[in-house]
């Protein structure tokens, strides 16, 4: 037995035993007649003492050690004279009769500490040393508590957790896949799930009304903080249910997973609102409900204005809207503003108007082609008084407005320290629209997805007005993340074929993308509805992260290469032509 107990548990009732720890050495500290060594596992850290009076074997191994060695400690718990109440072994020490090392290490190259000095770049190259680190143990202790509950709670409310394949037919309508190619089939290709999205409609057809799964998905987009190529779902769908049972459902599981793992009792049911509020008010279909700053339409007031910009945005069927940055003159000055000029230009917008109403008096970028009748008109619209700051974007798209709107709120509310780190503000957004026009493929495109049931009161206008059909579409929303989303599913075949239709698809290539999934629907496929978690994101907001590669074990970076490994990487000739794949090299810019 390499070892009797943890680095980490270890206590004042230990005082007396004689115990065998093994870990990896964090800090040598030879004061002379003592050494102290802190040795670390993940469970805990404890302090090592070699004594004067220990043996001489014991004191030459103590003098041999380094940083990251593995070593191997029998000694007796003592109480400590100068006690650590910052660390749970904290008021002992042992007090080491033998010393082994296991294994020898190289210096590293950065601290494995709470706080590294390696740059992020060298912490990936060299993950498996940065996973010894403190946060990222406690990420991924967090995951699997995480899943354990999920488990749990879905287990004692009937569900089954069924595996779904990973090689599948590509399909359109979402991300670019990340195909695989066939050996046996040359010339074709799998492709690796963006989600089990038909595949767990068709269980629902096939009888099993409550299937759940913690699932790898995969989809080739561009990487951001909260986006990998590569990523986990807690994936769930129901049949004979309402939107209000999937809701239900799914509040529950949060309540559940949040108190067991973080101590945190959520308060439920969770708040709702209606697309079309949460971007009239915060300019964002994931709103972060956590600080005021809200928007307000005064194009009525503007519309007539002298000033050029926001009369041509009204004119063209476009608002003009404002945040009014109450009191925040002091903590917005001009060069401040300037830097939100930039913000809302990076969302689109042309500029930014503004209106600081100081003590001093008013400065601004636009009253001055106002009347005084519509200087008093704006002003009492947005409730502006001495110390406020006002911030208006006009355009002739009322999503740019939004857009700029929604990142202007989040960065005033982030440079003013408006946003309580602590609160976990749950929300569901609803009624999300079921088509959005895509600029680039010149036609109406699924929000969602295509098999998302419409309103059944908006069904008339599936022709005549897509963009005013509302689908039975549902996102859980946390502190202004997307934590995960869902749906009710189309179960009837001529409503599915009718949805395509909008959506571009002819007979043919709706036959070919997804006729398995319309067979199925001949043969009784009850009303059902699911929805799918972020597993990912999910633990990066519980632990109040940045970036989901904070948790995860071996996350890809920008590029979506992983620095430690290699990958991507060429390969070998034979490879290829066993795949039937020729290809010609392209050249990169160095």
């Amino acid at each position: 037995m390499y070892r009797t107990h943890t680095c980490g548990a270890l206590r004042a009732a230990n005082v007396g035993q004689t115990v065998t720890l093994a870990g990896w050495v964090q800090k040598v500290r030879n004061l002379g007649a003592m050494t102290f060594i802190d040795l670390r596992d993940r469970y805990g850290l404890t302090q090592i003492v070699v004594e004067e009076h220990s043996s001489e074997e014991t004191r030459r191994t103590a003098a041999e050690l380094g940083r990251e060695f593995v070593l191997q400690v029998t000694g007796r718990v003592i109480e400590r004279e100068s006690k650590n109440p910052k660390l749970p072994t904290g008021e002992i020490e042992i007090a080491a009769d033998a010393l082994v090392i296991l294994n020898r290490s190289d210096v590293p190259p950065f601290t494995i500490e709470e706080e590294s000095d390696g740059g992020d770049d060298l912490r990936m190259k060299y993950r498996y040393l940065d996973l010894r680190r403190p946060p990222l143990q406690r990420a991924l202790i967090l995951r699997h508590r995480m899943a354990h509950a999920v488990r749990t709670f879905l287990d004692g409310e009937g569900f089954l957790e069924i595996e779904t394949p990973y090689l599948i037919k590509s399909t359109p309508e979402g991300a670019r896949d990340f195909v695989v190619p066939s050996r046996m089939n040359p010339n074709q290709f799998y492709a690796l799930p963006q989600s089990p999205q038909t595949l767990k409609q068709l269980l629902m057809v096939a009888g099993y009304d409550k299937y759940f799964q913690i699932v790898r998905c995969f989809r080739d987009e561009d990487l951001r903080a909260d986006r990998q190529p590569e990523f986990t779902q807690i994936d769930m769908e129901m049949s004979f249910v309402t939107e209000d049972d999937v809701m239900a459902m799914n509040e529950g599981l949060v309540k559940r997973v949040f108190r067991e793992v973080l101590g945190v009792d959520v308060e439920t049911p969770f708040r709702r609102m209606p697309y079309s509020e949460a971007m009239a008010r915060y300019g964002s279909d994931k709103p972060d409900t956590r600080f005021g700053l809200e928007l307000q339409d005064v194009t009525d007031v503007l519309q007539e204005s002298g000033f050029a910009v926001f009369k041509s945005a009204v004119e063209a069927g476009g608002s003009v809207r404002l945040i009014n940055a109450k009191g925040l003159a002091g903590a917005l000055t001009r060069k401040e503003i300037d830097k939100l000029v930039d913000v809302a230009k990076t969302y689109g917008a042309k500029g930014l108007a503004y209106t600081r109403l100081t003590a001093d008096g008013v400065t601004s970028s636009f009253e001055k082609f106002l009347s005084e009748e519509e200087k008093a008109a704006l002003h009492k619209a947005a409730g502006a008084e001495t110390g406020d700051v006002l911030l208006v974007v006009a355009d002739a798209k009322n999503s740019t407005v939004f857009a700029a709107l929604g990142a202007l709120r989040l960065a005033v509310a982030n440079k003013c320290g408006l946003i309580d780190p602590d609160k976990f503000n749950f929300l569901w957004v609803t009624d999300f629209p079921f088509f959005e026009y895509s600029e680039e493929e010149g036609r109406w495109m699924a929000m969602h997805h295509p098999f998302t049931m419409p309103r059944a009161e908006d069904l008339d206008k599936v022709e005549s007005d897509p963009g005013s059909v509302r689908a039975l579409a549902y996102d859980m929303v946390l502190n202004g993340c997307e934590l995960g989303g869902g749906s009710i599913r189309i179960n009837d075949p001529a409503v599915q074929d009718r949805m395509l239709k909008a959506l571009g698809f002819s007979e043919e290539r709706a036959r070919e993308s997804f006729g398995f999934l319309m067979d199925a629907y001949q043969y009784g496929a009850p009303p059902h509805g699911g929805m799918a978690f972020g597993f990912d994101r999910m633990v990066m907001l519980m632990l109040k992260r940045d970036s989901i590669r904070d948790v995860i074990a071996f996350p890809k970076v920008q590029n979506a290469g992983e620095p430690m490994s290699g990958c991507p990487e060429t390969v070998e000739e034979k490879q290829l032509r066993e795949l039937s794949i020729a290809y010609a090299p392209i050249e990169t810019e160095e």
